[in-house]
């Protein structure tokens, strides 16, 4: 089971995400860092576990605003080891492979800025790409055909359940289950929800390779040690 920690940026600051309405969005205070810049927020998360990856979720960019991008290349120059997967809202080819080019990492593109599957099916193939499902409540957040051609999809699927990010109401099993059944060759994250080490535990049990984390951490409700343990855990 990998462990993704989650930065969510907002006007240059992390801001801790909460069921997916942003409006209400506000920068972060964690007892993991002094103030909610990027940089001490990051490195406040390594303190706690040596993290392999970490997710950027550049909301200002996914809601058409001008993105973060200078705060996505300090990222990278700060912590070169970190591979980082990043959500900027891309949803064009060209813009994609622009992006790629630049060597910051993985690039996640999420269905809720996608208008077709045409950038999925362009660029499945690339391992430097990601889809994102992103669902609200019982609704998808995408295209419909997108969500149709599981055999399009690339190797990694993040299921992103915004209702439940930042709730504690734990991962939705049930939707992960139906998209690891749709794709049993793609690995699948679950995003929104996960609480603590038994929903580690129960995700492991259920197949999926990994979880992308944030509020269990600055809570104090998933540890380092926590962590350590669901490294051990087979899908």
């Amino acid at each position: 089971m990998e462990v993704i920690p989650v930065i969510d940026l907002m006007g240059g600051a992390v801001v801790r995400a909460r069921m997916g309405q942003r409006d209400r969005y506000r920068p972060i205070v964690t007892p993991l860092a002094p103030t909610s810049d990027p940089v001490d927020v990051t490195r406040g998360l390594l303190a706690l576990h040596p993290f392999a990856a970490l997710y950027v979720a550049d909301i200002d960019a996914i809601e058409g605003r001008s993105g973060n991008q200078a705060i996505l290349e300090r990222l990278h120059a700060e912590f070169p080891g970190l591979a980082l997967w990043v959500d900027s809202g891309i949803a064009d080819v060209d813009r994609a492979i622009g992006w790629l080019e630049r060597g910051l990492g993985i690039l996640v593109l999420g269905s809720e800025t996608l208008a077709d599957a045409t950038p999925v099916r362009r660029l499945a193939a690339d391992p430097r790409v990601a889809l994102s499902l992103d669902f609200k409540e019982q609704s998808f957040r995408g295209p419909a055909a997108l969500l149709a051609e599981p055999q399009s999809w690339p190797r990694r699927i993040i299921v992103m359940t915004l209702s439940r990010v930042g709730s504690a109401a734990g991962p939705d099993l049930d939707r992960l289950a139906a998209i690891h059944a749709a794709a049993p060759q793609c690995s699948v994250y679950a995003a929104g929800g996960v609480r603590d080490a038994n929903d580690l535990a129960a995700l492991a049990r259920a197949g999926i390779t990994g979880a992308l984390v944030a509020s269990s951490l600055h809570d104090g409700h998933l540890t380092g040690a926590d962590i350590r343990n669901a490294a051990r855990m087979e899908p």
